[in-house]
């Protein structure tokens, strides 16, 4: 119990997929102007990698080697359909929003490389652990990230306005600029955190 705890917590914490390993910048950076669409990617995140790592993992035994990255991308593709029809057909604001971030998710390092790095080598319950653990990291980050770029670039989160009319919209922090300098900020307070305890 303890093994499926730690494959869990570590993509939260000790191994963040954005803050400590530093993986999926292109969306990390490209679709947390708003709250809603960090929580939407991460949440596409997560049915991907999880669905991707239990077939991984279920069927590692019978994959060659020399084919396993072809294949791996192959699930992962299917999984990302799924995905991307699924936000088009029940939530077409969003998936406008997030435009080719979604699509861009097969080729996504965090993905792949827990598909190779961890689910061919371990029990189907373990890869879904690890799974679940770094989309949860992986959405975690991007919420935040979002979070903080949509409170001071529109004085709003998750659309809900928490600051007054006197705010100042910061307009550096819905452009590229913007992402760049959050996520530097919060790659540091996360690691000091870390450091510390």
């Amino acid at each position: 119990m303890r093994t499926f705890y730690g494959d869990f917590i570590k993509g939260i914490w000790r191994e963040n997929p954005v803050f400590v390993i530093l993986l999926g910048m292109c969306p990390a950076l490209a679709v947390t102007t708003k709250a809603i669409f960090g929580l939407s990617m991460g949440c596409a995140v997560i049915f991907v990698l999880t669905s991707s790592s239990l077939i991984v993992s279920l069927f590692r035994k019978f994959i060659p080697t020399q084919v396993r990255i072809a294949t791996y991308t192959m699930i992962i593709a299917t999984f990302v359909t799924i995905a991307d029809y699924f936000l088009k057909a029940r939530f077409p604001a969003i998936s406008k929003a997030l435009g080719p971030y979604v699509p861009l998710i097969v080729v996504n390092c965090i993905i792949l490389g827990r598909a190779e790095a961890f689910a061919s080598k371990h029990t189907p319950v373990r890869a879904v652990c690890d799974a679940l653990g770094m989309g949860l990291g992986f959405t975690l980050a991007l919420v935040i990230l979002a979070s903080v770029r949509e409170l001071f670039g529109s004085g709003s989160i998750f659309g809900v306005q928490l600051l007054g009319a006197w705010h100042r919209p910061w307009v550096i922090m819905i452009l590229p600029a913007g992402a760049f300098i959050t996520l530097g900020l919060l790659v540091g307070i996360f690691n000091l955190f870390k450091r510390k305890g």
